[in-house]
């Protein structure tokens, strides 16, 4: 599979607005490892091999071991491997992610609000929506995934 278009040359002003919501993101308080493990799950609903890439990279660069990586598509039955805190995040990835298939229903917010702050919830919301938006990108253009490059 081939890169069809480099949307980041073709649209450098639409790539550098994106990249402000990443750098806000970056210091938004919430971890990055937190960050990054909602990144990789919302890309891997998505199917984004460039994201689904680029985030196991990310996460194993900041110390998640393997047997945490491998586990996040199936996080519900992983035990004690995520955090109650990364579990909600990850629920409320998968829920905004599909939001066409069932809307936000009151529990999953519930659930998010009991856990998060209003800023958290709010930047944990904004990284969801920004993961959505870049997977497009990367599977309508077909970004290559850096291991593909091996």
């Amino acid at each position: 599979m081939s890169n069809r278009l480099d949307y980041a040359k073709a649209a450098p002003e639409g790539y550098k607005a994106f990249g402000g919501v990443y750098v806000y993101l970056q210091n938004s308080g919430l971890s990055h490892e937190l960050i990054d493990l909602v990144y990789l799950r919302v890309s891997q609903i998505n199917g984004c091999a460039y994201c689904i890439d680029m985030h196991s990279r990310d996460l194993l660069k900041l110390g998640v071991v393997v047997e945490k990586l491998v586990l996040v598509p199936v996080w519900r039955d992983a035990g004690d491997v995520f955090t109650d805190r990364e579990r909600i995040a990850l629920g409320w990835a998968e829920t905004v992610t599909r939001v066409a298939d069932m809307g936000v229903p009151d529990a999953e917010y519930e659930a998010a609000a009991a856990e998060f702050s209003d800023k958290e919830l709010a930047d944990l919301t904004y990284a969801i929506g920004l993961m959505n938006a870049f997977n497009r990108f990367g599977v309508t253009f077909r970004s290559t995934p850096a291991a593909a490059g091996k």
